[in-house]
């Protein structure tokens, strides 16, 4: 069992002047899901190496077990550091893909040409594909086997508009998930304000929020 994971290269909140990246939770929870169950995981990102990592979810209040977990696993931080260039990644091999979000995705998963080719692909494939709280950004131009877009006519979530609302970057964002996933035909759901709540349709699995993390990957899990 062999997952792709991949990660943003965006670090610009915006025009704000503040950072912005992946979000640990997100990332590290699937990460251990994945090792756990026996998976082998890659990494990937649109620059290769290092991703940036949001430094709010860094804070005190955002650790839980799987980030301090991943805080003392060398191994783990040093697959991080080192993950491939999106560009020299092939979906042969691979039985499923999994997004972490955080605001990074919005400006360069979103657009990724690469990203968008290997979706695609999956989903051509009928493998199962995976995305969480920002993350499902990266269904912004992909297209299904149909030829519409791959969240079309599908039971989908990710980061509420009152989530945004609620972190006061819905003027900053280039655009609310909620909204294009609506847009593009998605049949949005949402549960509880920061509380788990995962959708899977057929063989994509989409997460509220960081604290949907670790249910999303234990679906997608399921598909395989």
């Amino acid at each position: 069992m062999k997952i792709l994971m991949v990660l943003t290269s965006h670090d610009k909140l915006g025009d704000t002047g503040k950072k912005t990246g992946f979000w640990l939770e997100e990332f590290a929870a699937p990460y251990y899901v994945f090792k756990d169950a026996g998976a082998e995981v890659i990494l990937a990102s649109p620059k290769g190496g290092q991703p940036p990592l949001d430094p709010t979810s860094d804070a005190d209040d955002a650790q839980t077990e799987a980030t301090k977990r991943f805080k003392d696993d060398k191994a783990a931080q040093s697959d991080l550091a080192h993950t491939a260039v999106l560009s020299t990644i092939s979906a042969d091999g691979f039985d499923a893909i999994f997004y972490p979000g955080g605001h990074g995705p919005l400006w360069d998963l979103a657009e990724d040409a690469d990203s968008i080719k290997l979706i695609q692909t999956f989903a051509a494939n009928d493998r199962p594909i995976g995305a969480v709280c920002h993350a499902p950004a990266a269904f912004k131009h992909p297209k299904g086997p149909d030829g519409k877009p791959l969240v079309s006519g599908k039971t989908v979530t990710g980061f509420a508009n009152s989530e945004e609302e609620g972190v006061s970057l819905t003027k900053v964002v280039p655009f609310l998930v909620e909204d294009m996933l609506k847009a593009n035909g998605g049949n949005y759901e949402k549960g509880t304000d920061w509380a788990s709540f995962v959708v899977t349709d057929g063989k994509l699995v989409t997460g509220q929020n960081p604290a949907s993390s670790e249910d999303a990957a234990r679906e997608l899990l399921r598909l395989l």
